[in-house]
């Protein structure tokens, strides 16, 4: 398992070795004392699972309480996922950091606590796998807006192409007007 250190060193590429053949490929997509030891020294309490169609951009989320760290991957087409550091300490504040995960490159993102997470929707439809470290808590869920000039995520989406977002995605609240995690 390769791990990289992006340019936000919490959030984490992680590539897992793939032995393949002319029947498929097998893959360890996760082991505890090889993430407690190299990435984060967590405990995952749930297994989320979502299939979203082209263009659809879900995010960008986070919990001001019972926050949640996330490890995410792609296990059917491709996404532009992205995470954007919201604790007001931080020295990468306001910053983001995206990576493509696809079924194909099994690549997976670990976004920590403290960070809003979102993603595009790139190919025909997209399933994402998520292990959180804190249950959903609807009372205490934040959305960012995706689009904000502020942070400037670059989402690669093709000119003239607007995303598929829910009415929480949309009504996202500025940066400017968000009150950031201590």
């Amino acid at each position: 398992m390769k791990i990289t250190r992006l340019a936000i060193p919490e959030v984490c590429l992680i590539e897992p070795e793939v032995h393949g053949d002319e029947r498929g490929f097998l893959l360890v997509a996760w082991q505890d004392e090889v993430f407690r030891r190299n990435v984060a020294d967590v405990t995952f309490v749930q297994d989320n699972e979502s299939r979203s169609r082209h263009a659809t951009l879900r995010g960008l989320h986070f919990q001001r309480t019972h926050t949640q760290g996330k490890l995410v991957r792609c296990t059917a087409g491709r996404v532009w996922d992205v995470a954007v550091d919201v604790r007001r300490t931080s020295p990468t504040f306001g910053q983001w950091i995206g990576a493509e995960l696809s079924a194909e490159n099994h690549c997976q993102l670990w976004i920590p606590a403290g960070f809003a997470h979102g993603f595009l929707v790139l190919s025909e439809s997209a399933d994402m796998q998520y292990k959180v470290t804190g249950r959903y808590h609807p009372e205490s869920e934040c959305t960012l807006a995706w689009n904000d000039p502020v942070i400037g995520i670059e989402w690669p989406l093709p000119e003239g192409v607007t995303p598929l977002l829910s009415p929480k995605d949309r009504a996202g609240t500025p940066f400017s007007a968000l009150e950031p995690l201590p």
